[in-house]
């Protein structure tokens, strides 16, 4: 006798095709033992009641299926907090790195949640706290990055750096990224850092627009705790995880970054490894250009 199994749909309702994306997921799903659960605004989408946010519908899920973009996983792992659940990302848009199946593909998704053929790919996060006055006065999480960047007037910011309590440097930049590596194909990428795979058990620190052109980018093993110290600085100094919520930080303020406990499972269908998303995504054909 089969056990129902219990699946949440999270959608971007500002993608178009999410609500016929829903609608699509319901009508396939129904034909197996999976009783699906809707948050607020997917459910608005498709004229369905119910008032579950990200949490509640993880408490009752084993599973999340987020339909949008990579920006969504990132809105969804931090309205979850600690209710933490595998989360497999459908694509409203082009491939992502974190959402690696298309709309047109989702049959595929619901294939492989029912013949639990998925796979799991377990990522680091960062827990990232700000500390004042010997007293912690944040804790987060970020999949991606922590990035610690100045304010609205256009100077550089001295931030001073301690690895594994090993002075680093004091970077004069316009900021200072540090990564995960999921994070690395992200903000840092784009600042010119290297890509790492999901599993190398690494940060990277990357100075953004360093002004001594000798500062690169530093690979980190990410048992290593990670101080960063706001320099007395005339300008405004902004902590943001994964692009969202930043926070001021004041001068004086240490900023520590260490590896989370917990990990995001991320769902994937079986033969898409990362180096052939990556390959798809960078266009790596080995033609010349």
């Amino acid at each position: 006798m089969s056990t129902t199994r219990h699946i949440g749909i999270i959608a971007n309702n500002t993608k178009p095709g999410a609500r016929e994306l829903i609608l699509s997921l319901m009508s396939e799903f129904a034909r197996h033992p999976v009783q699906l659960h809707l948050d607020y605004r997917s459910s608005e989408l498709v004229g369905v009641e119910s008032s579950l946010t990200e949490p509640e519908l993880a408490e009752v899920c084993e599973m999340l299926l987020v339909l949008g973009g990579d920006g969504t996983i990132l809105q969804v792992l931090h309205a979850l907090g600690e209710q933490l659940r595998p989360l497999f990302g459908v694509n409203l848009g082009t491939l992502g790195f974190l959402t690696t199946i298309a709309a047109t593909e989702h049959s595929r998704a619901v294939e492989a949640i029912v013949e639990r053929t998925y796979t799991l790919s377990e990522r680091t996060l960062l827990k990232v706290e700000i500390i004042r006055d010997n007293t912690v006065i944040s804790t987060r999480v970020a999949l991606n990055d922590a990035v610690v960047s100045r304010g609205e007037l256009s100077r550089l910011i001295r931030l001073d750096v301690r690895i594994g309590g090993s002075a680093v440097s004091e970077y004069n930049a316009d900021g200072l990224i540090v990564a995960t590596p999921t994070g690395s194909t992200a903000y840092s990428l784009s600042a010119g850092g290297p890509i790492l795979a999901p599993d190398s058990g690494v940060f990277v620190l990357n100075p953004i627009c360093p002004h001594v052109l000798t500062n690169r980018a530093v690979i980190v093993n990410d048992n290593s705790p990670i101080l960063i110290s706001p320099s007395e600085s005339r300008s405004s100094i902004f902590l943001t995880l994964d692009g969202q919520n930043a926070q001021h930080v004041l001068s004086g303020d240490v900023i520590s970054i260490t590896k989370a406990p917990q990990r995001l499972p991320l769902a994937m269908l079986p033969g898409m490894p990362f180096f052939e998303v990556l390959r798809q995504k960078l266009k790596w054909s080995g033609a010349a250009v």
